[in-house]
């Protein structure tokens, strides 16, 4: 059994952390527990269940239960809810724990299993039985469901409801030596088949199932139900807020009435928060193992997916992460977090941390027709504005760059203040230059621009006082960097996946465009060998990190989160039209 380092805490006078402390429900409930005496500390559990990756919806809920003893004094256990072999993989036990490291928590030297307890949990099984409160049913899956009733009308007892604690106890050793075949018998609470709450209606404690435990092996061919385990496990451990997401709360009278009919050393609280749902995203572990297993995306740890493994990947930090669960707060009630405030909270973090560099993603030559052949001179760009102490860098600058190809317009609108034929503007850090021609191809398309470059502008500046209205983004074409660039954007066109055409599913809403590889992008030199995991900001595009697969002089790099919310402008412009659509009925 697990022991626990709880000394009384003093909770008198004024305490200037509690004062700054993050404020809701279940942190009033702890707070009043340790106030009156109830528990001298604080034990809460993580209990992920390893049949998929964690996603952003379990961030909240780790941030919760790891924060709340960190907060008040106490400490967290990571236990694996292992009770289903036929779903379960090291794969994912290792994912979890590299997963809760990443964003910062440490469970120290509590790790549990729940299949740490599988001789307990059978032994309180038996003890059920001899009491009266268990009995063997002979009922298939379907007949069991058949017979629970609805929410409108009460169940009917199992015809083996009856059966003597005696039968009962020899049936239950000859289901666990593996006698029976899978989902032929089970084992049964006694409570009520007219409970109000389903859940109550002699709910399934054991089944049969011969499937190979990644920790266990073959030695059991029995196991728990999770309503059954979850409790029992919690009480084994001391745990004193056992923290759940709504869906849990009418599993709360089950767990109640486990914890009062069985001789548990402790006796654990639970309480319910509010799930994180957010637009353009399905956080349903069957529907992410379906998109990995289909294909749809690129495995687990694919950047388009909301899976903490995914989202790193693509450039998202613990920081940002944690400071998404800390404003969006604990609820009571269910509501949709807009995907656009996660992604303002990592560009918040990533302003203060990300080095600046630069990176052309699409292209463009550019031929200085007056600077002087075989010249390259070396341009001071600052790192980071937002951090002084980065200091600068050094970017050649040579007679040929490349610029973005939607830097230039031939045929400028009235509001396009950038490169245009006989227009200046600045290039970042170096001189201004004026396009003085256009070369094309065969077919009409543009294959680079001619310009002039002012080499008395030398840092961005003219001595005249004149200052262009644009400022682009550059790089030396003798130094670049040949990189490959996915532009990952959001998995789903619509902000409820849930709500698809008549016939289809919520995979008609898959975004077409969610990925779009650039493999001819140029990068300043200082990226030549870029190591996986670093995030940069790619000057003007967005913040971008290096991705595992780059390879020596090929970096690939993986767009995290573009400088602004363009989705916004599309909803805004999408509403507008629709407005005005819908008055013209």
């Amino acid at each position: 059994m697990p022991t626990h380092d709880s000394g009384p805490h003093d909770r008198t006078g004024t305490d200037p952390i509690e004062e700054s402390r993050p404020k809701d429900f279940i942190r009033d409930i702890v707070a009043e527990d340790l106030r009156t005496g109830k528990h001298t500390s604080v034990v809460t559990r993580f209990p992920p269940e390893p049949n998929g990756y964690l996603h952003i919806g379990h961030a909240k809920s780790i941030s919760l239960n790891f924060g709340i003893p960190k907060e008040f004094g106490g400490e967290c256990h990571l236990r694996f809810d292992d009770t289903n072999p036929s779903k379960e993989e090291q794969e994912y036990v290792d994912s979890i724990m590299e997963d809760v490291r990443w964003l910062g928590w440490d469970w120290g030297t509590h790790l549990y299993y729940a299949s740490d307890y599988f001789g307990q949990l059978h032994d309180w099984a038996v003890h059920l039985i001899r009491t009266g409160l268990a009995y063997v049913c002979d009922l298939n899956a379907d007949q069991v469901r058949e017979y629970r009733g609805t929410l409108t009308h009460p169940g009917k007892p199992s015809p083996f409801r009856d059966r003597t604690v005696e039968e009962n106890l020899d049936l239950f050793a000859r289901m666990k030596a593996g006698e029976y075949p899978d989902g032929s018998r089970t084992l049964r609470a006694k409570i009520d088949m007219a409970h109000p709450n389903l859940n109550m209606r002699d709910p399934v404690l054991y089944r049969v199932l011969r499937a190979t435990h990644h920790r266990t092996g073959d030695a059991w061919c029995i196991y728990p139900m999770y309503d059954y385990a979850h409790g029992q496990s919690d009480a084994i451990e001391g745990i004193t807020h056992s923290v759940c997401t709504l869906e849990f709360e009418d599993h709360r009278p089950l767990y109640e009435w486990f914890i009062e009919h069985l001789p548990v050393p402790h006796k654990p609280r639970q309480l319910e928060f509010a799930r994180l749902n957010i637009t353009y995203t399905a956080l349903s572990k069957r529907k992410l193992l379906e998109l990995v297993q289909k294909g749809y995306v690129a495995g687990w740890d694919d950047p388009r997916m909301p899976t903490l493994a995914g989202i790193r990947r693509r450039g998202y930090t613990p920081e940002a992460i944690r400071t998404f669960c800390e404003k969006i707060g604990v609820a009571k009630a269910n509501s949709v977090v807009d995907l656009a405030f996660l992604e303002q909270c990592l560009r918040d973090d990533l302003n203060k941390r990300a080095p600046r560099r630069m990176g052309v993603l699409r292209p463009l030559k550019v031929v200085l027709e007056n600077y002087p052949e075989g010249q390259v001179e070396e341009m001071d760009l600052v790192n980071n504005p937002e951090d002084p102490a980065a200091g600068t860098r050094k970017v050649p600058f040579s007679k040929v760059l490349y610029v973005e190809q939607d830097d230039f317009m031939e045929e400028p609108p009235k509001k396009f203040f950038r490169l245009a034929p006989g227009r200046e503007v600045r290039l970042r850090g170096a001189y201004f230059i004026t396009c003085t021609g256009v070369d094309k191809n065969e077919r009409g398309e543009i294959t680079e621009l001619r310009c002039t470059v002012d080499l008395n502008t030398r840092g961005g500046s003219a001595t005249d006082g004149r200052s262009p209205k644009a400022t682009l983004h550059w790089v030396s074409a003798a130094h670049a960097v040949n990189a490959e660039v996915r532009l990952y954007d959001r998995l789903f066109t619509k902000a409820n996946p849930e709500d698809y055409p008549e016939g289809q599913d919520y995979k008609a809403n898959l975004n077409p465009q969610s990925l779009v590889t650039l493999a001819g992008a140029k990068l300043e030199p200082s990226l030549v060998s870029a190591q996986p995991g670093l995030i940069v900001q790619f000057e003007r595009l967005g913040y971008f990190c290096a991705d595992r697969d780059s390879t020596p002089g090929r970096p690939v790099f993986n767009r995290a989160v573009t400088l602004k919310d363009t989705w916004a402008k599309v909803q805004a412009k999408d509403k507008a039209e629709s407005g005005k659509g819908a008055g013209s009925r």
